[in-house]
């Protein structure tokens, strides 16, 4: 399986998108510091993600998601939570 996940910055309430075949590793990489886009961000909450079976979909949704109207409709969705 493929994910896109987003996860929220505790510090600053920025939200980061990405996508990886390994969710709980990549997660605690960005825990731990290891992503250097988020590593001045920690802590970090894991809030959203959505599995594919395809890397090339996953892909293209990670995409989708950080831009334009598929963007605008998730910061909607997670602000409703």
């Amino acid at each position: 399986m493929f994910y896109v996940y987003v996860l929220k910055s505790k510090k600053d309430g920025k939200i980061y998108i990405g996508s990886t075949y390994d969710l709980k590793k990549r997660f605690k990489k960005h825990c731990d510091g290891e992503v250097k886009s988020t590593s001045f961000r920690r802590p970090l909450v894991l809030i959203y993600y959505e599995c594919y079976v395809k890397e090339d979909i996953a892909r293209k949704r990670e995409k989708q998601l950080k831009s334009g109207k598929a963007h605008m409709e998730l910061l909607k969705r997670l602000k409703e939570r």
